[in-house]
Order: structure tokens, then C-alpha cells, then sequence
């Protein structure tokens, strides 16, 4: 049997009561408390994520930026040093290889954060592509990472910094922030629909940074395990590779289509099928839906209509903080639009469900409903 990879804080997550699962190969703790207390922690304070499993490759020299815009869906020239941006990465046939956020650290070097699952592919994958003289270094071992994120992340992280995160706006960065004795690359991008921060340091310096963190919250933070946070990141529809988007299902089919620029002045892996699909010749995408009938759907559920099986459940569950039960398939294009009744096949029995648009959380969806 494999020994499962730990990250630096494996220990931490053992005092904290973590109860720890394999996650592809990760040892890394599913809930604490439990999924719907965390999720409520993050909604309403602030949670505390280990993400040390995601990967970390940086590619730098004089033909950085080039290559990174030759293999990037959306266009990199949307950006400047201390900026990132969010693309999928395709393949000639425009299905997804992944999908990452860049990090301009300098006009010739990029800071790349890819799925866990994917690191090797990913690395294989840009040093397959890269031309000659372009030095591409996976630095994932060597780096943890954690994240900050709920309406408190900000007052929280600001007691232990100097830097004045304020003036990190979404989706920038800064480098060398000074943290308690350690100091990395702080940004603003988030996976759960609040606000927060990611924080890259040192792997070594990464169990007195979250001793730091928990200390400077108090009450107003917890430490939240991976059940959370995809309840969290569902919720508010946010893409999960594996899910929305695989080597089968395109960017554009998985919703995504507006992160893909096929109008960019340079070429790109899966530019002639994005652009084909974008254009109208789109055959299928990822729908929103909510259940009519009774019934919680789920990953991999089959979808029918009319008696006959046109697509499956990319992701669905109980969303804790709109208190009903939501899901994404992937269905025909003619069956896409909404007030379509579906059928949730769930153990084996048919539950009515209806596509809909805009059901998902917002912070203006928490907003309306506090007030």
C-alpha cells in the first residue's frame, strides 16, 4: 500500500481534530467540526484552508510570456506584473487539460497554480511545448500553501502583516509580504464566493504561520476541511476539474466560456474547436438545475428526459446556504434552456428536476437574504 503524501501542516490538522481522509494520495482532513459548521464558519467569520496538495510551477526567460500566451484559452496581454488571471489550458481538440491561475510575477516569469491531480501532467505538458533556452521548474514540494477566506479574512491576516492587504484588489498579488517571520506571495483570488486570501511561503515556515493565523482570529476563524470547502466552491458554481471540465468536456461546454479568447492576436492549443463551439456549433453544456421531486443529486447521476438518458450530473448536493437542493449537468443543447423538466435518476428512480439560470450563491445572494 502507498504511503499517503502529508503536507507541513498534517500535524496541526491532527491537534485540531481533523478527520483525515485519502485524497488522491493526500492525507489532508475531509471536517473538523463538521461540513455544514465549517461552511456556515466561512460564510458568516472566516475559515482557514490547508491547499498545500495544489501545485506550483514557475516558467521564466525571455520567451516566457510567448509560450505562456500559446498555451493559456484567455488572453495573458489582459494582465500586468502583479496581476493574475484564471484560464483553462486545452487540448488541440479543445477538451480541458486543466484548468490554473497565472501569477505575472515579471514580464519574463509567470507563477502557475495547477490541480493537485495534475501536476504531473501539467509540468509534462508545458515542458512538451516549451521552446529551447525557457526554464520551467516545478517548485510543489518546496511550498505551502493556505488560504484565508470569509467576510473576516482581511482584519484577520492584517494583524500579523505589516502590508496593508487593502490595497490587493481581486485577482493581484504581491510578493514578498513580510508574515510572522516568514514572508511570500499573498493574493486575492478565492474558491469559495467570499472574500480571502492565498498565501504561498516556504514550506518549513508553514506550522507557525498557522499557529499565527488561528491566534490572530480567535473566534472569528476555524480551520476547514475539504468537505467544506466544496460545498462552498459548488455552491457558488465554481468549475472543479474532473467535474465541469475533463479531457472530454471543452472550457465552453463546461460554462466557461468566458474565459476563452480565440480573438487573441496568438495561437493556442484548441483554438479552432473553442472557437468553432463559441461561434454556434456547440453541442452540449453544463446546465443549472434544481430538484422538483425529493432527492439530493448527485456526481455521475444520469439525467433523463422523455424516458431516455441524454447526460449526467457533473456535480449536486445540498447547498447549505440557499437550503435547497441544486445541481450542474451536462445536457443536449436543445434541452438547455430554462423551465426544461429533467429527470434525476437517484438509486434507480426517476426525480424531477427543472433547469434553471442564476440559482446559484453570490455575496448578493447573502446580501438579499439579510436583508
Amino acid at each position: 500500500m502507498t504511503e499517503l503524501k502529508q503536507t507541513p501542516f498534517y500535524e496541526k490538522e491532527l491537534a485540531a481534530g481533523g478527520k483525515i481522509i485519502d485524497f488522491g494520495g493526500w492525507a489532508l482532513p475531509v471536517q473538523y467540526e463538521g461540513i455544514l459548521k465549517e461552511h456556515k464558519m466561512v460564510r458568516e467569520k472566516s475559515g482557514l484552508f490547508d491547499v498545500s496538495h495544489m501545485g506550483e510551477i514557475l516558467i521564466k526567460g525571455e520567451k516566457a510570456h510567448s509560450f505562456v500566451q500559446s498555451i493559456l484559452a484567455n488572453d495573458l496581454d489582459r494582465i500586468e506584473t502583479g496581476q493574475a488571471i484564471y484560464s483553462p489550458i486545452c487540448y488541440d481538440d479543445g477538451g480541458t487539460v486543466d484548468d490554473l491561475i497565472v501569477y505575472q510575477i515579471a514580464e519574463d516569469e509567470f507563477f502557475i497554480v495547477v490541480n493537485a491531480a495534475n501536476i504531473d501532467k501539467d509540468y509534462d505538458w508545458f515542458c512538451s511545448n516549451a521552446p529551447e533556452n525557457l526554464s520551467i521548474e516545478n517548485l510543489s514540494e518546496d511550498i505551502a500553501q493556505l488560504a484565508v477566506q470569509g467576510p473576516k479574512a482581511q482584519e484577520i491576516l492584517q494583524k500579523i502583516t505589516d502590508f496593508d492587504l487593502s490595497s490587493i484588489k481581486f485577482f493581484h498579488f504581491a510578493a514578498n509580504v513580510k508574515l510572522v517571520g516568514t514572508e511570500g506571495i499573498v493574493s486575492r483570488t478565492g474558491y469559495t464566493g467570499e472574500d480571502g486570501f492565498e498565501i504561498y511561503i516556504n514550506a518549513k515556515d508553514g506550522p507557525a504561520l498557522w499557529d499565527a493565523i488561528l491566534k490572530a482570529g480567535g473566534d472569528d476563524i476555524a480551520p476547514i476541511g475539504l468537505g467544506a470547502r466544496d460545498t462552498l466552491r459548488f455552491e457558488s458554481k465554481l468549475p472543479l476539474y474532473g467535474h465541469e471540465i475533463t479531457e472530454d468536456i471543452s472550457p465552453v461546454e463546461g460554462g466557461l466560456g468566458f474565459f476563452i479568447r480565440p480573438e487573441k492576436n496568438a495561437d493556442f492549443h484548441g483554438k479552432a474547436a473553442l472557437a468553432a463551439q463559441k461561434g454556434g456549433e456547440l453541442r452540449r453544456k453544463v446546465v443549472e438545475f434544481e430538484m422538483v421531486g425529493r432527492g439530493v443529486p448527485r456526481e455521475g447521476y444520469p439525467v433523463y428526459y422523455d424516458g431516455k438518458e441524454v447526460g449526467w450530473v457533473t456535480s449536486g448536493m445540498y447547498a447549505p446556504t440557499l437550503e435547497k437542493n441544486i445541481g450542474l449537468a451536462i445536457l443536449p443543447i436543445e434541452l438547455t434552456n430554462p423551465g426544461t423538466t429533467i429527470d434525476i435518476v437517484i438509486r434507480n428512480r426517476p426525480v424531477a428536476a427543472e433547469v434553471k439560470k442564476g440559482i446559484f450563491y453570490s455575496k448578493k445572494t447573502k446580501t438579499k437574504k439579510n436583508s
